[in-house]
């Protein structure tokens, strides 16, 4: 049970991560802030979206192994032993 609550929570992280690159590619290429768009420039909504992109990269960054190891995904060494 735990197991599918926090695979759920790897989803919706991978999907803000993927709205929030989108967004940032968006932003570089074409100088088009499409979050700013459709919720308006810094308004409560749009902020909001910001935080929750920050919080899913710092949620994907420390927790990375255990995603992995939720995921059954295996790291191999850059190296040979």
């Amino acid at each position: 049970m735990k197991s599918k609550l926090l695979k759920s929570i790897d989803v919706l992280v991978w999907s803000l991560l993927t709205i929030g690159a989108f967004n940032w590619g968006l932003v570089g290429f074409f100088n088009f802030n499409l979050v700013g768009f459709i919720l308006g420039p810094m308004t409560l909504y749009s902020r909001i979206v910001y935080s929750l992109v920050g919080l899913a990269a710092l949620y994907e960054i420390f927790g990375v192994r255990s995603i992995a190891h939720r995921w059954d995904l295996r790291f191999r060494s850059a190296h040979p032993a």
